[in-house]
């Protein structure tokens, strides 16, 4: 071992490994949306269900409605973005795999995206939860072609362009439903 080496892990031998096992569960922890992508089957359906109980019981315990609904529900999911898109390529990156699907946190926000223009009802939370997963699973244009962008980046940002269609899905569902 170089003094270097030595000097960078410390008396005790381990600060090195231990910073990057801290980096490494804070994305872990994130892009599995606290282990909801390990359940099964169908991680996907578990991140975007934990997601939506999460929207439907926090809005409704805080009181929250109408606009301000959509405020907090768009502000969520642009922070679940930002935050899963390091996240997720970290993950991808440590897995070893690409899109793996235990990573869930693209699923977060697609889902939030398709709920911000729903009422807190529960009603309205199951249809964009429905509408959201058929989006997500067919990846219509361009969904399938964002999948295909680097890393985290690629992970989010399909699912959002699903989100995405969910929205436009519950937009019309509101105005003629």
């Amino acid at each position: 071992m170089t003094s270097n080496s030595a000097a960078a892990e410390g008396s005790s031998g381990a600060s090195a490994p231990r910073a990057a096992a801290m980096k490494t569960r804070w994305a872990w922890l994130l892009a599995t949306f606290f282990g909801t992508g390990l359940l099964r089957p169908g991680p996907g359906t578990w991140g975007s269900l934990a997601a939506a109980a999460i929207w439907y019981f926090g809005l409704r315990a805080g009181h929250v409605a109408g606009a301000h609904a959509m405020a907090v529900t768009l502000a969520g999911a642009a922070a679940i973005t930002l935050i899963g898109i390091p996240a997720a390529t970290r993950v991808e990156r440590e897995s070893g795999r690409t899109d793996p699907g235990f990573v869930v946190i693209d699923e977060v926000a697609g889902q939030w995206l398709a709920l911000s223009v729903a009422p807190v009802d529960w009603r309205y939370a199951l249809a964009a939860f429905i509408f959201f997963r058929v989006f997500d699973i067919v990846k219509p244009w361009p969904a399938r072609q964002l999948e295909k962008l680097h890393g985290g980046t690629g992970i989010m940002l399909d699912d959002l362009a699903a989100g995405a269609y969910a929205l436009i899905v519950m937009l019309l569902v509101q105005r003629w439903g």
